[in-house]
Formats: C-alpha cells, sequence, structure tokens
C-alpha cells in the first residue's frame, strides 16, 4: 500500500450541487481526489463547485442525471469516466426534500417519490456502476443514510425508511462484490447545520421544542457541520478503509447514545 489515498480517477458524487454534497466534494479535492459532480437540475450551482474545486488543484467535472432514469444513470457514470479515465468511488448524497410527517400521515403519493430517488435511485447507481468497478479491479460506494436508523427521529420517516432500504442493500453489495474489490459503507448522517436541515429550518419544519429536544438528544451538544460529513466519507471511500466494508459510520454527535 502506498501514501496515496486513492488510485487515478475520480469520485462522482451524486447530489453534488446539494450543501452536504458539495462539502464532501470539497473534502476529496483536498484529499488530492478529482471530482465529478453530479446535478439533476441546478447546473450552475454545480459547475461553480467545479470551479472552485479546480482552485484547489484537481480536475473537476460535471454530469447531468436523473436518477429515477437508470439511462440517464449509465450515460452520467460514462461520461465521468470519459472525462476522468476511471472512477474510483461514488458517494451518494442524494435525496429529495421530504415533509416531515408522522407516518400514519403520510401520502401514498409521498411514499412513492421518496423511494423514487432514495432506494430506486441507489439502486440504479448501483447496477449501472458494477461492470464499470469489476472491469477496474474495485471501486467503493458510500452511501449518506441517517442517524435515524439507529434511532428513530419523529416526523422524518419519509427519510429514514428509503435510506434503510439502502443500508440492506450496502450489505448486499459487501457480501456480494468484495471478492472484486468492491466495498460499500454507509455514513449516518445526524443534524448538520447545512444541506437539508437548514432547508427544512428555513420554512418552519422545525419549532424551538424540537430543537430543546434534539439538542437533549446529542452528546456532542452542537449541530455537525457539513466538512465532518465529508471527513468520514473520505476516509470510507480511501485506502485508509480499505479492508472495510458492510459497515456504518454515524456522524451524529453521539445522536441517541
Amino acid at each position: 500500500m502506498t501514501d496515496r489515498l486513492f488510485p487515478d480517477g475520480a469520485v462522482l458524487l451524486f447530489g453534488g450541487s446539494g450543501g452536504l454534497g458539495g462539502a464532501i466534494a470539497l473534502e476529496f479535492a483536498r484529499a488530492g481526489s478529482a471530482v465529478a459532480l453530479g446535478y439533476r437540475g441546478n447546473r450552475e450551482k454545480a459547475e461553480a463547485l467545479a470551479a472552485e474545486i479546480a482552485a484547489v488543484g484537481v480536475e473537476a467535472s460535471t454530469v447531468q442525471a436523473d436518477l429515477t432514469d437508470r439511462a440517464s444513470v449509465e450515460a452520467a457514470i460514462a461520461a465521468a469516466i470519459e472525462r476522468h479515465g476511471r472512477v474510483h468511488s461514488i458517494v451518494f448524497a442524494a435525496g429529495p426534500l421530504v415533509p416531515q410527517v408522522y407516518m400514519s400521515q403520510v401520502t401514498p403519493e409521498q411514499w412513492k417519490a421518496a423511494f423514487a430517488i432514495e432506494a430506486d435511485g441507489f439502486f440504479n447507481v448501483v447496477q449501472a456502476a458494477l461492470p464499470h468497478f469489476r472491469a477496474a479491479g474495485g471501486g467503493s460506494f458510500v452511501h449518506l443514510g441517517s442517524a435515524g436508523d439507529r434511532l428513530w427521529p419523529g416526523k422524518d420517516g419519509l427519510s429514514v425508511v428509503p435510506k434503510a432500504a439502502n443500508e440492506a442493500l450496502i450489505r448486499g453489495i459487501a457480501r456480494e462484490e468484495g471478492r472484486f474489490g468492491i466495498r460499500a459503507n454507509s455514513v449516518l448522517v445526524g443534524v448538520i447545520a447545512g444541506g437539508m436541515f437548514d432547508k427544512l429550518d428555513a420554512i418552519g419544519h422545525f419549532d424551538e421544542a424540537w430543537k430543546d429536544a434534539t439538542r437533549k438528544s446529542l452528546s456532542i451538544k452542537r449541530y455537525g457541520k457539513p466538512a465532518e460529513i465529508g471527513h468520514a466519507a473520505v476516509f470510507l471511500a480511501s485506502e485508509k478503509a480499505a479492508y472495510i466494508t458492510g459497515e456504518q459510520i454515524s456522524v451524529s454527535g453521539g445522536f441517541g447514545v
């Protein structure tokens, strides 16, 4: 093993134009990896982030993908490979802005919409990427899950349940694809001051009672930082985690411990 964290090629980050996705992309760049930013509709933000990453001194590109469309996902992965020669890791940081409601109030339409991007989208990414990873002699999937996988957070089921399905898929990939040098792990995301939390907070989803209760459930009495998710994602994708697969790292300040 060398001192290099990553082989040649790039990390492909789905959800790269989002708050967490952008922070993760920057951490990969600082660790020396080229970055391909996958986005669905926010091309302007993705290109601005690519320019910021290039300023760090590594190659950056953008690829458009609709995660609900297998052909679109396949085209995005092919474009990243063509641009960078190889994709050594895929980070799945995509997800819709889901309503905060109790499970008894979830509509069939909300349920289907949540699964379409989170679970079906991740499945599309995995199946499209596996042939390349096998041919390249290995690769790494890093999935952004939810700290709610360990302690149920009221009203956040539309995020937690699809991600829980992906946790099972992560374990399946680890068991079935390890012989090809392919690893799969998850970062369980807690309350992070950035990304989805800020968006939901801005539209009034979290009152002071909720915030007080959440702080009490944290062992470290503050919200997390997007870069802290990036640090965990970089580690799991890197050679430093070469013997780690099928695992979870909870970056949640000890939520529910």
